[in-house]
C-alpha cells in the first residue's frame, strides 16, 4: 500500500514546481501572471493562465481554462464567475466565453485581492480562498490553487519531468503524508496527527509529541468539563446564568465574539453553543464561572482532568485559550499548551463519552435563543468535505492557526470518528488546506487500510450514564 502511495506524484509538489515553465523573474508583492501547460488524460493539452500570489511558485490556475480543458471528460463542470462570486456545477458542460487559453495581454504585475470570495459547488456553499479578476472581454475569471482544485474535483494531478501538469480524471485525489514531510510541506506547521478515535489507530504524525500553544482548541476541554457537570447533575442546560463584570469586560474587548452584558442572563445551553460554534471566549469564561465559581477554580479542574486522562504535555491557564498574563510587576505571558498526541487522547475520550457533541459541532449556524443572537460555525471544512462533523478552530499569534477536525467513516457495523489535528499553521487559509489534505488522507487510510498502524494510549473508563446526559440539547440542536 505504501509503495502505491509513494508512486503517486502528488499535487503539492506540482504546486512548488509548476512555475518552472515560466520565465525567470524576481518575486513581487503583487500577482505575477504566467502560463503553464496542462494535459487531461484524454490527450487534450493546452496552456493555462496562472497567477503567482505574492511569492513565486505560489500558483493559482485559471478555472475557465481548466473548465475548457476538462469539457469532454468525466470531470467536466459548468462555471459562472461574477465580480465576487463563483458558481460551479459538476457534470454539466462548460460554456466558453472566448477567453479560454488566450495569452495574457500584458506582462505587468496585477493587483488583485486573494480572499474568500463567494463560492458554490452544486448549489451548496463552499469556502475557498481565490483570486477573481475582470478580463478584457468584460467577463470574470477565477484562479484557484492546484491543491484546492484537485481536492474539489477529486482528481489526481501530477507533474511530469518537463514540469507540465497532467490531470488524471479517472484517478481519485490521493496524497502520501510521508512524501509531503520529505518535501518540507509540514515545515509550515507546528505539528499534525491523523488517526481513528474509535480504535486509537494513528495513521500519521509529525512532531506530535511536542507541546505547542493550542489557542481556542482549549475549549474542547471546557466542553468536556461542562458535559461532565451536566452528567453529574451539577448543572442543567436550562440553568440561567447571570453574566459577570469579568465576562462583560472580555466580551467588550477585541477578542469578544458574543455581546454579553453584566447583569443579563444566558442559559448554559447557549453558552455551550457559543463555545463550540463561533468560539466565544466570553461564553467559555461565563461557563467556567458557573461550574467552578471562578475561572481559577475551573482551571484547576482542567489540569486535574488532563492528569486523569494521561495528557502528560497539557497545561491550562484559562478556559478559552487566549494569552494569559500574570499579575507580577513584569507580567509573564502564558498560553494553554498541549501536544497533538494529547489532543488526540482528549478528543477520543470526548467523542466516546459524549458522541452527541458532533451533532452540535456539525451545525453551520444556530441562534442563541436566550439572548436572540445568531452565530456561525468557524470550521471551514464543514463546507468543503462531506462527512465532517467538527470539531474546533483556534488562533492566536503564538499558537498560529489550529484546527481539530472530526469526520465520520462507515465501518460497516459501526461508524468511526476519524481525527485530523493541525497545530500552528501560518494562517487560516493554510490551516484549512492542510486539514483538508489530511482529512482526505484519513479516509483513504481508513478504507484502504494501512500497514502496521500505531495504537494510541487507552482511555480511562467511561461513565455509563454519560451518553444519556445530553439527549435534550441534541434534540434542540437538530430542531434549530
Amino acid at each position: 500500500m505504501k509503495a502505491r502511495l509513494q508512486q503517486i506524484s502528488f499535487l503539492i509538489l506540482a504546486v512548488f514546481i509548476i512555475c518552472a515553465v515560466l520565465p525567470i523573474r524576481a518575486s513581487a508583492s503583487f500577482e505575477i501572471s504566467g502560463v503553464c501547460q496542462v494535459q487531461a488524460d484524454d490527450g487534450v493539452a493546452d496552456m493555462v493562465k496562472t497567477l503567482d500570489y505574492g511569492y513565486a511558485h505560489n500558483t493559482y490556475l485559471s478555472l475557465r481554462d481548466i473548465a475548457m480543458l476538462l469539457k469532454n471528460t468525466e470531470k467536466s463542470f459548468s462555471l459562472e464567475v461574477t465580480q465576487n462570486a463563483v458558481s460551479l456545477i459538476m457534470g454539466e458542460e462548460y460554456t466558453p466565453v472566448g477567453t479560454e487559453h488566450a495569452p495574457w495581454e500584458s506582462d505587468e504585475n496585477l493587483d488583485i485581492s486573494l480572499r474568500r470570495n463567494g463560492f458554490e459547488v452544486n448549489g451548496q456553499k463552499a469556502l475557498y480562498y481565490t483570486l477573481i479578476m475582470k478580463l478584457s472581454s468584460g467577463d470574470y475569471d477565477c484562479f484557484m490553487t492546484t491543491t484546492d482544485l484537485a481536492m474539489l474535483l477529486d482528481v489526481d494531478i501530477t507533474a511530469s519531468f518537463d514540469y507540465s501538469l497532467q490531470i488524471h480524471t479517472k484517478e481519485p485525489f490521493c496524497i502520501s503524508p510521508e512524501d509531503l514531510e520529505q518535501s518540507g510541506y509540514f515545515g509550515g506547521v507546528n505539528s499534525v496527527l491523523v488517526g481513528d478515535a474509535t480504535t486509537g489507530k494513528i495513521y500519521y504524525r509529525y512532531q506530535a509529541d511536542r507541546p505547542y500553544p493550542i489557542a481556542s482548541t482549549s475549549k474542547l476541554m471546557t466542553c468536556l468539563l461542562a458535559m461532565d457537570a451536566v452528567a453529574a447533575g451539577q448543572i442543567t442546560f436550562e440553568d440561567v446564568i447571570t453574566i459577570s463584570d469579568a465576562v462583560e469586560l472580555l466580551a467588550a474587548s477585541d477578542d469578544g465574539v458574543v455581546p454579553l452584558e453584566a447583569g443579563n442572563e444566558i442559559t448554559v445551553e447557549d453558552l455551550l453553543f457559543g463555545i463550540l460554534l463561533p468560539s466565544s471566549n466570553e461564553c467559555a469564561l461565563c461557563l467556567a464561572e458557573s461550574i467552578a465559581g471562578s475561572e481559577e477554580g475551573f482551571v484547576r479542574m482542567m489540569n486535574q482532568k488532563a492528569q486523569e486522562l494521561g495528557l502528560s504535555q497539557a497545561v491550562f491557564f484559562n478556559s478559552h485559550g487566549l494569552p494569559s498574563y500574570t499579575e507580577e510587576p513584569i507580567p509573564v505571558k502564558r498560553q494553554n499548551r498541549m501536544s497533538a498526541e494529547d489532543m488526540f487522547r482528549l478528543v477520543s475520550y470526548l467523542l466516546k463519552v459524549y458522541p452527541q457533541v458532533t451533532d452540535i459541532t456539525s451545525l453551520k449556524e444556530t441562534t442563541l435563543e436566550s439572548i436572540d443572537f445568531e452565530v456561525k460555525n468557524s470550521n471551514p471544512l464543514l463546507y468543503n468535505l462531506p462527512g465532517v462533523t467538527g470539531l474546533k478552530t483556534g488562533t492566536t499569534n503564538k499558537a498560529g492557526a489550529c484546527l481539530v477536525t472530526s469526520l465520520t467513516a462507515d465501518g460497516g457495523e459501526t461508524d468511526h470518528d476519524l481525527i485530523v489535528i493541525v497545530l500552528g499553521a501560518e494562517d487560516s487559509m493554510e490551516r484549512g488546506r492542510v486539514s483538508g489534505l489530511l482529512a482526505r488522507y484519513a479516509l483513504y487510510a481508513f478504507y484502504e487500510g494501512m500497514e502496521e498502524p500505531e495504537t494510541g494510549a487507552s482511555a480511562p473508563a467511561l461513565p455509563i450514564h454519560a451518553e444519556a446526559a445530553v439527549d435534550r440539547i441534541i434534540r434542540e440542536a437538530k430542531n434549530r
